[in-house]
């Protein structure tokens, strides 16, 4: 958090010291008034085109972090609920099967979080440990019932279970696209100039305007790289539903 705002007032501030520079060193003369139509419709053109790039970039992060924070809430309720549903199963499956979905939840959140905060690849072990629960859940023939309506309930739970897995899996790996990033830099970068290329004869007015302008690009585009990693950063989802329930 420190660091991010460091980052943004250092823009800003940078972004105040070019324009004293160029005050300095390169005052306006009495003809350096902007007067031309078309140079004004561009740069006002180059500022709506690069907020659609933010809104793009912006709307896209957060709907991966969204997702994410619903997979992981789905998949830990998913797991509960199979947890509570082994009362229902013969006395020893029953015991087995939360045995291993406790292996299954510590395994999730002392083992694979941190390797997706580091965004490292899927561990297989999780998948081994969901394929031991999904054995268990297996009724004998002679089953009453009421167990095998509590097994069929169990499997629909481990489909769910998976489903919301292979979905936090997918959006541990999702990344925003290189191409969105470089407008996102160029674009930002060309916002900030065209207020060097237009004349503002009082430097206060340049310097406020600079250092507001640079300082919300700066920290627009650092919520974004922060969003962009759904299991890191600042924005990072956490294991909390998993402690929650278990």
């Amino acid at each position: 958090m420190i660091e991010s705002i460091a980052i943004v007032l250092g823009v800003a501030l940078l972004a105040a010291a070019a324009v004293l520079i160029k005050h300095r060193f390169r005052p306006m003369g009495p003809d350096d008034e902007p007067r031309e139509d078309v140079a004004e419709y561009i740069s006002m053109m180059v500022g709506v085109l690069y907020a659609l790039v933010l809104g793009l970039a912006l709307v896209t992060v957060w709907d991966t972090h969204s997702g994410a924070e619903d997979h992981v809430a789905a998949e830990a309720s998913a797991a509960h609920q199979i947890h509570l549903l082994a009362a229902g199963l013969p006395a020893a499956q029953g015991d087995r099967m939360r045995q291993e979905v406790e292996s299954y939840v510590r395994h999730v959140t002392d083992v694979e979080w941190p390797a997706l905060a580091e965004e490292a690849s899927p561990d297989p072990k999780g998948w081994q440990l969901l394929e031991q629960v999904r054995a268990s859940a297996q009724l004998p023939d002679h089953a009453t019932p009421a167990q095998q309506v509590t097994g069929q309930e169990t499997l629909a739970q481990l489909s769910t279970l998976d489903e919301a897995r292979r979905g936090r899996e997918t959006d541990a790996g999702q990344r925003l696209s290189p191409v969105i990033w470089f407008g996102l830099l160029v674009g930002g970068v060309l916002t900030i100039a065209f207020m060097f290329l237009f004349g503002v004869r009082r430097s206060f007015t340049h310097v406020v305007m600079a250092m507001g302008l640079s300082g919300l690009i700066a920290f627009t585009a650092l919520l974004i790289y922060q969003l962009d990693s759904p299991f890191g950063g600042l924005f990072a989802v956490d294991p909390s539903p998993f402690v929650r329930h278990f």
